[in-house]
């Protein structure tokens, strides 16, 4: 058997407005955030909106403090990479139910910010082998794909905002089906401070978060000559 890769293609960058949808703080930290860094470096506008407050990720924590704590440590970690504009949805975490009200709600953002790209991280059921992807990661990624459509036509959820058909495509990170792959070779550290800024969320985690560069690091060179680079990100891109 070989042990070839197959390439990847060059993440289009002809784009200047990005919004990138996630379920928790934290979901763009691992690996797609050092992309992030590298497009704000270009002069892209890059906002955040955050389905939930990730008041469920800290067993130990009561929810009541663990909530303010994962949205202060996510506006510290956009502040990394360059991203001011930082939105919470307040859904309840844990419990993200895929249909009609997250798609409204998703369009709207759509609406508000008027994205030309949109991030997201795996909305698949694995991330590959005999893994099974959060619920909310899965609820949160495919609403989005239909606000998407849902936020450019005019008659759908239309209390929710003026239409918005500019989105070229969405690009969902972590996805065991990469098609696309951006260089950040030079935005590689920042990425990593950037998931450091989750500091009381990972010393919970434990394990292989104690060293967030050598996690991030091992997917980034396994990525990168993928596109001849040494170190890069990948995407799925779909639409």
């Amino acid at each position: 058997m070989s042990d070839v890769v197959a390439p990847l293609e060059i993440f289009p960058e002809d784009w200047r407005r990005g919004l990138a949808v996630v379920a928790h703080p934290d979901d763009m930290e691992y690996g797609a955030a050092a992309a992030v860094a590298r497009w704000t470096r270009q002069g892209k506008e890059i906002s955040y909106v955050l389905v939930t407050d990730g008041e469920a990720g800290i067993a130990t924590m009561p929810p009541v403090e663990v909530g303010p704590l994962r949205r202060q440590e996510q506006i510290d970690s956009c502040a990394v990479v360059g991203v001011d504009e930082v939105e919470f949805l307040g859904l309840p975490d844990g419990s993200v139910v895929e249909g009609l009200d997250l798609r409204a709600d998703l369009a709207a953002a759509i609406r508000r910010h008027r994205p030309e790209v949109v991030l997201s991280i795996n909305f698949r059921d694995s991330w590959g082998g005999h893994s099974w992807n959060h619920a909310d990661h899965r609820a949160v990624g495919r609403a989005l794909l239909d606000a998407v459509r849902d936020a450019a036509n005019p008659w759908m959820f239309p209390e929710r905002g003026a239409a918005w058909s500019g989105v070229q495509f969405v690009a969902f990170s972590g996805s065991p089906e990469p098609t696309h792959a951006v260089d950040t070779t030079e935005t590689f550290d920042a990425g990593v401070r950037s998931l450091e800024a989750h500091r009381v969320y990972l010393e919970h985690l434990g394990g292989d978060m104690a060293s967030p560069d050598a996690f991030l690091r091992g997917a980034a060179e396994s990525t990168g000559p993928r596109i001849g680079v040494e170190l890069a990100a990948a995407f799925e891109l779909v639409g």
